[in-house]
């Protein structure tokens, strides 16, 4: 699985539901600046960032990741 580009996921998804990037991380106990870079790719994301993510969509992380890897298989058709 591409899970480097989980970030740009993330922020469509975040852009989906009209969430600023600093709003979002901060609505999430996620330091923007780290949002940031996992969004531009520019560093891993961990475990439990994905938890406080999937938490601001509203979704299980096994729910959030699931919904990353349908997006890469549909990108992939």
């Amino acid at each position: 699985m591409q899970y480097y580009e989980i970030g740009k996921f993330i922020k469509n998804k975040r852009i989906s539901i009209n969430k600023t990037l600093n709003g979002f991380a901060l609505d999430n106990d996620i330091e923007p600046a780290i949002l940031s870079r996992i969004e531009n790719m520019k560093q891993d994301i961990k475990l439990g960032i994905i938890v406080k993510i999937a938490k601001g969509f509203k979704l299980t992380p096994a729910e959030f990741l699931n919904e990353f890897e349908n997006s890469i298989y549909k990108s992939k058709l």
